[in-house]
């Protein structure tokens, strides 16, 4: 092995060290993805719900530390109650069979979710309908400001309890509010698990970096093109396989309550797994057994995936629905992922621009990116614009 190869594993194992230091050193810092928690009930008596909105993110757009030494106490908070309200209700609409209701919010309450301190605006909703039929909701809440933003509805029909995940690209929603089956709920709840990974771009780009290089061998020093599909199919099986397995086994135990695991350091560590994946196709190390880097990293993913369940607080009864339709969802937005990526990936194999510039060039691309946001997680930096 000649000493600049030497010399650059060195650094490479250098940098890991450092980078997993850090990560231990730092949990208490980072910070999962914007959230805000909407509960809508529907009963005899009309509808009413409570809007669960995360006082970081509060902070970020009105001014919630008025004295700015990095706190919000009660007072601050109970100055900026109307100004809260104010700013989350031109952000939201209700329609009841298409005749818009009127919200008004109550007293404010604090509560705390996994990953810190939420205001609690508690809805009162005046329906023309008294007993409606369908729900149209419009959510533009911090769209101006995150487009990574989420919000987490949670709608409650009697004894059936259903899921939606709004975002800037899926801001305006319909709901049926006819009793539902348990074929439709879990189909509600697959889809919201397709749509989960598809906005979860770091677990679309960790598993990119890992299928990036099933279409090459490691040989002589470089990267050269598989000579046969196969084993490159066969690869990319064991990778998702292994994924698959690792975060639904998390997924499940996180969900029911066996082990919870701090939401601020599984971020970052989430992050951190992007990193190391894509700068492995740089100076692979783990050439071989990438399914083995698939299945450890995904665990830690699928506590990943386990906070939007979690934290939309599920009765029981649909607990274990959600939990099954989820998972489901989230392999099929995987497995359209590698249904688009392989064909593609195999036909450039053999060329310059796939090996330069979309491996080395693009994995380079996605470790910065990743760095960026294990930063912003750790450090509580603002380095990027989403």
């Amino acid at each position: 092995m000649s000493g600049t190869l030497q010399r650059v594993r060195q650094a490479w194992r250098s940098s890991v060290a450092a980078l997993l230091i850090a990560i231990a050193a730092s949990p208490a810092l980072a910070h999962k993805p914007s959230d805000s928690y909407l509960s809508l009930q529907v009963g005899a008596d009309g509808l009413s719900g409570r809007w669960d909105i995360a006082l970081r993110d509060l902070d970020h757009a009105i001014g919630l530390d008025a004295d700015g030494n990095g706190e919000i106490t009660w007072g601050e908070l109970r100055q900026r109650h109307q100004a809260i309200a104010a700013h989350a209700l031109a952000r939201l609409a209700i329609a009841a069979d298409g005749q818009a209701c009127a919200i008004s919010a109550g007293e404010q309450l604090v509560d705390d979710h996994s990953d810190g301190a939420y205001t609690v605006v508690p809805l009162q909703i005046d329906c023309p309908v008294a007993a409606p039929r369908q729900l149209s909701i419009d959510y533009r809440l911090f769209a101006e400001l995150d487009p990574q933003h989420r919000g987490l509805l949670r709608l409650d029909v009697g004894d059936v309890s259903r899921s939606a995940i709004f975002s800037p690209q899926a801001a305006s929603q319909q709901f049926e509010l006819a009793d539902q089956g348990r074929i439709a709920q879990f189909l509600t709840f697959v889809g919201d698990g397709v749509w989960h990974i598809w906005i979860g771009f770091d677990h679309i780009l960790f598993l990119l970096s890992l299928l990036l290089p099933a279409v090459l061998l490691w040989q002589g020093g470089r990267w050269q093109p598989v000579d046969r599909l196969r084993p490159a199919a066969i690869d990319v099986v064991k990778i998702v396989t292994a994924f698959t397995a690792a975060h639904s086994i998390t997924l499940s135990l996180a969900t029911l309550g066996v082990v919870v695991l701090p939401s601020r350091w599984v971020e970052a560590v989430i992050a951190a797994s992007v990193v190391l994946a894509a700068l492995n196709n740089v100076w692979p190390l783990v050439q071989r057994r990438r399914w083995l880097v698939a299945f450890i990293f995904g665990l830690i993913h699928g506590f990943g995936f386990a906070s939007v369940l979690a934290d939309l607080g599920l009765p029981q009864a649909s607990l274990l629905l959600a939990l099954v339709g989820f998972n489901v969802g989230v392999e099929l937005g995987q497995l359209a992922i590698v249904v688009l990526f392989l064909p593609l990936a195999y036909w450039l194999r053999g060329t310059g621009f796939y090996r330069r510039g979309v491996l080395v060039g693009g994995s380079l691309l996605i470790a910065l990116l990743a760095a960026a946001w294990f930063a912003e997680r750790a450090f509580r930096l603002e380095l990027l614009p989403f």
